[in-house]
């Protein structure tokens, strides 16, 4: 019996991701991905009507993983320090257990294909970003704590640091992976990341009074 559409599409896509692995720093084509997955172009293209769709199926599943995952930390964990640590291990460890679609979170393998594509995964690293930025801001409102620089560079700052890593896995021929060490890094990164966050007192009464 020949396999359902879905799974024909989910055979596509992992094939892509094989690939990618497999040859770093070479442009995939779909003659190629044909004769990897065992059909013809033409049946690729009744799945996917082009390659950069294929790279969007990629993406979505990127996506999908791991924002579904972030809303099971925020559901478990109250702490936002513990959040953020969860949340870039999550990142690292989604990358380094998918070589091949790093290399799109990179950009390494989009290179020649459509900007919309591009744009894509600077939407996607943009929205974890914002996602860490929330974490931080309730800090203040949950713990009484706030970073100790303003908040949009406190976001940046472990998002860098987490990109930073996954860069150097790619550049590294996936030999250097992105949890290696990180543990002590977070715990030097995270070590006086906040400070309590200092309440304005309230205003006392006016010195100056009317007269009838």
């Amino acid at each position: 019996m020949p396999p359902k559409k879905s799974q024909r599409r989910q055979q596509i896509l992992e094939a892509l991701a094989q690939m990618l692995e497999a040859n770093p720093g070479n442009r995939i084509t779909t003659a190629g991905l044909a004769k990897e997955v065992g059909v013809s172009e033409a049946a690729l293209y009744r799945h996917f009507p082009s390659k950069s769709k294929m790279f969007e199926g990629l993406i979505e599943f990127i996506e999908e993983t791991l924002f579904s995952r972030i809303n099971l930390i925020l559901n478990e964990e109250s702490s936002a320090a513990v959040r953020c640590e969860k949340m870039i291990v999550l990142l690292l460890a989604f990358t380094e257990r998918n070589p091949g679609i790093t290399r799109i979170l990179t950009g390494d393998a989009l290179a020649g294909e459509t900007e919309r594509l591009h744009v894509r995964v600077a939407q996607l690293f943009d929205r974890f970003e914002t996602q860490l930025r929330q974490v931080i801001r309730e800090a203040e409102m949950r713990e009484g704590l706030r970073p100790q620089i303003p908040l949009p560079a406190a976001a940046n700052l472990l998002m860098a640091a987490a990109e930073g890593r996954i860069s150097q896995y790619v550049r590294s021929g996936f030999k250097r992976t992105p949890t290696e060490g990180w543990k002590a890094q977070w715990d030097l990164l995270i070590d006086g990341f906040f400070r309590e966050a200092v309440s304005q007192p309230a205003p006392g009464p006016s010195s100056s009074y009317a007269h009838s």
